[in-house]
């Protein structure tokens, strides 16, 4: 099976940078597209970054200029740095895959999520 174990997060001071990591494990026989969703509380998931099958990134138009996401094919990791950031940042954000396994095609695999809160 795949896991996907996310580390970073925490309470940081408006203005102050954090970064994410996961990574990705276990019977992968493809990543087609991995990056980052969070959720506010009382709000729906929404997509923060993603790397694209075609290779590309996508944005939430309120990260863009602040948020980088980088990835690591190598070791099948991607992090998100998180600059500038603001109260309306807080959330708990997820980790997402697309992958091919041996026995599954396109799959979604999720992580357990981790608490990043922005203080004012």
């Amino acid at each position: 099976q795949v896991q996907l174990v996310e580390s970073g997060g925490g309470l940081v001071q408006a203005g102050g940078s954090l970064r994410l990591s996961c990574a990705a494990s276990g019977s992968i026989f493809r990543i087609n597209s991995m990056g980052w969703y969070r959720q506010a509380p009382g709000k729906q998931r929404e997509l923060v970054a993603t790397f694209t099958t075609g290779g590309g990134t996508n944005y939430l138009d309120s990260v863009k200029g602040r948020f980088t996401i980088s990835r690591d094919n190598a070791k099948n990791t991607v992090s998100l740095e998180m600059n500038s950031l603001k109260p309306e940042d807080t959330a708990v954000y997820y980790c997402n895959a697309n992958i091919n396994t041996l026995i599954t095609w396109g799959y979604e695999f999720w992580g357990q999520g981790t608490q990043v809160t922005v203080s004012s």
